[in-house]
This record gives structure tokens, C-alpha cells and sequence, in this order.
């Protein structure tokens, strides 16, 4: 999985938790600012679609070219756990327990355990997995109306006091909005690759199990420590 699709997982847990429902009259802004001051839980299924606009050689009228297209189940709980569970075409988990993130691919029977916090340190995750407000971090702009959605783009503020550049892969982070749930979700990179990620069957506020973010890797497993 490449550092750019782990980052888009991150920027997605970032904001997938669920809030009272809103009438669709609220805009698009509103409507996500409430889902994610009243999060608490949320599960459901999704596809995610690495896209590329056509090169120059090729015909410009098809629109965005699929280049891999995966699915499956996603769990979230505020603060900081989440498993993003890849079913198809292949299988593989991104689990974070709110002290490490865990990639775990079941064809290598491989897991790359990292620190939580350097992980998601770079992303949106970071911060909206606590108990700050989305305005504090972000601009919001309220975007057009498309596909039944109202689309939202969040622009990351400066901070005049960090010390090191924003280093996140994407240049652009926009949502879809549809009845106070994200429904779709856009990133874009400085190349032109959009990764889109469609949501779909979210149960909000659902009961979790304490153990439900808890993974171990099965006898013979390669761990990978990465600090």
C-alpha cells in the first residue's frame, strides 16, 4: 500500500464519525462541522479508486482513468481507533488502536507496526480524532452541488510557529456531504491522482466492543517494528 493511499485512509478516519442528523437544508459546511463535533462511533462498507486524468496521448473526452479500484469495511471510535479492512481485491487492515498503527497484509503474512502519533502525525487524523473544532485546523469552503452531494473543500491553515513545512501528499481535500453523513470523498495530489472514496451502509453511533481494536498478528507472522 502506497504512502499516498495509507495518507488517504488517514485523511478519511479523519472525518468519519457520526453526528445527529441534519436537515439537507444546512449547507455542506454545517452539516460536517456537526458530524464531527458529535461523533462518537461509526462502521459501514466503501470503495476507494486511485484515479488519474488521461496523459496527453491519450483521448481527453473519457474523463479520469480508474488505475485500482479496492473495497470493504470500515469501524472508526473517537479518539484515534479505526480499522479500515480491505476485503477485494486482496485482503489487508490498517488498524489503529490509539497507540499504533498496524498495517497488516494477509498474502505476505507481514505486519508493519508503527507509533501512532509519528504516523498520523502528517494528516488530518491527527487532529480531528481528538476534541478540537475542524475550524481551528481548517478552512472550509463551501463548493457545488454534484451527484446528490454538497461538496466541501478543507484547506489546512498555516501555522506561523511550525518549524517544518506541510507534508501531506495531497494538495486538495474535498467532501461530499448528503443528509449530514460524508458520503464521498475526494484527494488530490500535486501530480493530478485523485484518490475517490465512496461510503456507503454507515451505521452511526453503534455499540463497539473493548477489544475490537485489538490485533495480533497469527503465529509465524513477520512483524516489522518501524519507530
Amino acid at each position: 500500500m502506497s504512502r499516498f493511499l495509507i495518507s488517504a485512509i488517514l485523511a478519511i478516519a479523519s472525518i468519519l464519525f457520526a453526528g445527529a442528523a441534519l436537515s439537507q437544508s444546512e449547507s455542506g459546511a454545517e452539516q460536517l462541522r456537526q458530524f464531527v463535533r458529535n461523533s462518537k462511533t461509526a462502521e459501514g462498507d466503501f470503495v476507494q479508486q486511485q484515479l488519474r486524468a488521461p496523459k496527453a496521448n491519450e483521448p481527453q473526452d473519457k474523463g479520469l482513468k480508474v488505475l485500482r479500484q479496492t473495497q470493504g469495511h470500515f469501524v472508526f471510535q473517537r479518539p484515534g481507533r479505526f480499522i479500515w479492512d480491505t476485503q477485494k481485491p486482496y485482503e489487508q487492515k490498517l488498524i489503529a488502536d490509539g497507540k499504533q498503527l498496524i498495517l497488516w497484509d494477509k498474502d505476505l503474512n507481514q505486519a508493519t507496526i508503527r507509533p501512532a502519533g509519528q504516523a498520523l502525525a502528517s494528516t488530518p487524523a491527527a487532529i480531528l480524532f481528538g476534541e478540537t473544532s475542524l475550524d481551528q485546523h481548517f478552512d472550509l469552503v463551501e463548493g457545488e452541488e454534484r451527484l446528490g452531494m454538497r461538496w466541501v473543500s478543507l484547506t489546512p491553515k498555516k501555522d506561523p510557529n511550525a518549524k517544518s513545512k506541510n507534508d501531506l501528499p495531497y494538495t486538495k481535500i474535498s467532501i461530499g456531504m448528503a443528509n449530514a453523513l460524508p458520503k464521498a470523498l475526494e484527494l488530490t495530489d500535486g501530480l493530478g491522482s485523485v484518490v475517490l472514496v465512496t461510503l456507503d451502509k454507515i451505521q452511526l453511533n453503534v455499540n463497539l466492543p473493548a477489544n475490537r481494536f485489538t490485533f495480533t498478528p497469527p503465529a509465524g507472522a513477520e512483524v516489522l517494528r518501524l519507530n
